[in-house]
């Protein structure tokens, strides 16, 4: 029998339809237009002026192509309830579902193969995945589960440490892991991967040189050379002078919204427009920091 689960909105409805926006690249003006409302009104539901009510959540829900999971969050934090239901997956009307789940199962033995919830929970599996879980215990079932929270934390890590250092498309880096613990060999393929790495050497005695860009992660310190990669000098004074030009960007915005006049006479989209630019620019400043960081 569907039910409907209750999600525990973690902000308000309007900081939550403003991260939808902004994660599908869409200005107010566009959404404000394709959803027939005012931008001034939208302003103010994402400022928290102006409380939508079912229908208006529903319609900007829709034009932003926002999950019915994250639309009953949307509507559960403006006050309204939800009001799309949820089935497991054991759920009659989701039998062509489960049908369609279990023959790609099937079609991968003799080699083990599962289904994974959102939640990373196993709802179905093969019969090859029976003799890897024989005698694993809740203990080992969640040690493996940490392993592999450290390999994807770690492998983000990488993939941003790659960004601040200008490379973010590049996959032929080599890295350096300075381990806080034993690491499996086994996991370095699957690290690599996940990093878009060529390479990932251990190195439990690494020592950090000049012009290497580093990150903590949880399996352990991760090092990238940048001699030979970049001209480190001239990329340095690159970066100082856009950190400068950023940080007098926001001097600006905080020059005006200092401004009592400013703030009690323009638009309030105008206000929020300058406040978002302050957060862009704060952002990209943090950003540029921690790229000239890595260069010393």
């Amino acid at each position: 029998m569907a039910s409907l689960t209750l999600p525990s909105p973690a902000a308000p409805v309007g900081e939550l339809l403003r991260a939808w926006r902004q994660r599908r690249r869409r200005s107010q003006l566009d959404l404000s237009l394709a959803a027939e409302v005012s931008q001034r009104h939208l302003s103010w539901i994402e400022s928290g002026r102006a409380v939508p009510s079912r229908e208006m959540v529903l319609r900007l829900s829709r034009h932003l192509e926002v999950p019915l999971r994250e639309r009953n969050a949307l509507l559960v934090a403006a006050g309204h309830a939800p009001v799309f239901p949820r089935r497991a997956l054991s759920d009659p009307a989701l039998q062509a579902a489960r049908a369609a789940v279990e023959q790609v199962l099937a079609a991968h033995m003799p080699f083990p193969a599962l289904a994974l919830d959102r939640g990373w929970n196993m709802v179905a599996a093969n019969g090859a995945v029976t003799p890897l879980l024989a005698g694993v215990n809740g203990d080992g079932i969640a040690s493996a589960t940490q392993r592999a929270e450290a390999v994807y934390e770690t492998a983000g890590r990488i993939r941003n440490l790659k960004a601040s250092c200008g490379f973010a498309s590049r996959r032929d880096l080599e890295f350096i892991l300075k381990p806080a613990a034993a690491v499996q060999e086994s996991l370095v393929p699957v690290l690599r991967t996940l990093a878009g790495a060529a390479g990932i050497a251990i190195s439990p005695d690494y020592a950090k040189g000049k012009n290497t860009g580093a990150t903590l992660t949880p399996l352990g310190e991760v090092y990238l050379p940048l001699e030979g990669l970049i001209d480190v000098d001239a990329e340095r004074t690159r970066l100082s002078k856009e950190l400068e030009k950023v940080k007098s960007e926001i001097g600006k915005v905080d020059a005006k919204l200092a401004s009592e006049s400013f703030v009690s006479r323009a638009p309030a989209e105008v206000v929020e427009e300058h406040n978002q630019r302050r957060t862009d620019w704060l952002a990209q400043s943090v950003q540029l920091a921690e790229m000239l960081r890595n260069l010393e």
